[in-house]
C-alpha cells in the first residue's frame, strides 16, 4: 500500500515561488505549517472591523512601536502569517532586511468571523511556538474580543497560551507592553 503524503514548503521555497512569479499579485496566500493556505474572503462586518482598527491604531501606538496589516511575520522554518495587524518593535532598518520574527511581535490582531476555528486551533500554537506573547483575537461571531497570553509547550510538545481573558466590545483595553495606551473597543467593533 502506497502512502500519499503533501509537499510541505520551507520558507525557503515559499520565497522562491515569490520571486519566480508563481502567486498572482491578487493571491491571498500563506505558508502556514508548510502549506500553502489561500485565506477566505472577508464578509462587511470583517472589513468594517478591520477599517475601525486601522484607524484607532495608528493613533494609539504612534512612533513607539510599528505598526503593520496584513504583512508577513517570520515563523521559521515553514511558516509566513500574514495577520490583520502586528505590533512589532522598533526597528532602525524597517525590517527591510528581514521581515520580523516571533521575538519582534509585540501584539499579533486576527479579525475572525468564518475563520474563527483556524485561528483558534491553528494559529495559536504557531503564534504560541514563536514565542509571540500576546494574541488577540476580534471574535465577530460571538461579539468579543479574545486576549491570549503566556505561550507555554506542555511535555507532548503541544503549544498554547496558559491565559485567555474575555473583554466585551463596550470595555477599554490597554495595549501589551503599552499600559497608558487603552483601546475602546466600542470604537471598534462593528
Amino acid at each position: 500500500m502506497t502512502t500519499i503524503q503533501a509537499k510541505r514548503f520551507t520558507l525557503e521555497e515559499y520565497h522562491k515561488l515569490s520571486e519566480i512569479g508563481f502567486f498572482h499579485e491578487d493571491d491571498h496566500i500563506q505558508l502556514i505549517n508548510g502549506e500553502l493556505v489561500e485565506m477566505v474572503a472577508k464578509g462587511r462586518a470583517h472589513e468594517t472591523c478591520l477599517r475601525n482598527l486601522l484607524r484607532e491604531l495608528p493613533i494609539l501606538v504612534g512612533n513607539q512601536a510599528t505598526l503593520q496589516c496584513q504583512a508577513p511575520i517570520s515563523i521559521p522554518p515553514k511558516s509566513e502569517p500574514e495577520p490583520d495587524f502586528a505590533i512589532i518593535k522598533n526597528r532602525d532598518d524597517n525590517y527591510l532586511s528581514s521581515h520580523p520574527q516571533g521575538t519582534d511581535v509585540l501584539l499579533v490582531i486576527e479579525v475572525a468571523d468564518s475563520s474563527i476555528d483556524y485561528d483558534q486551533k491553528v494559529k495559536i500554537p504557531l503564534y504560541a511556538k514563536a514565542e509571540i506573547v500576546n494574541y488577540w483575537i476580534f471574535n465577530l461571531l460571538d461579539n468579543y474580543l479574545e486576549c491570549y497570553s503566556e505561550p507555554y509547550q506542555n511535555k507532548q510538545s503541544i503549544f498554547g497560551y496558559g491565559s485567555k481573558r474575555i473583554i466585551l466590545p463596550n470595555q477599554v483595553i490597554s495595549l501589551p507592553h503599552f499600559p497608558d495606551l487603552q483601546l475602546d473597543l466600542s470604537r471598534v467593533f462593528p
